[in-house]
């Protein structure tokens, strides 16, 4: 809300090419982030079960694993963009 408030003190108007390009950045790193935290908690409770069982991680958990690197690089790099 403080960027709402700020844009509208400086005057800037709201489709502002930078502005735009900012909206879609967080709604890309929206989009990506909503996945990432169901995926973290899957991987949370397979690593409990494995670890309380001594058993080995489920198949399924590399491929959640490199799902939650290929959403949270470009979540990652747009965060770094918008504050650059």
């Amino acid at each position: 809300m403080s960027g709402v408030w700020l844009i509208h003190l400086a005057g800037y108007s709201w489709d502002s090419a930078w502005l735009v390009a900012s909206y879609v950045l967080y709604l890309l790193i929206g989009l990506c982030w909503f996945p990432v935290i169901w995926i973290q908690i899957k991987l949370k409770q397979q690593l409990i079960l494995a670890n309380a069982t001594q058993s080995p991680l489920p198949s399924d958990y590399r491929k959640l694993f490199h799902w939650w690197i290929a959403l949270g690089i470009p979540a990652f790099i747009s965060i770094l963009i918008i504050f650059s």
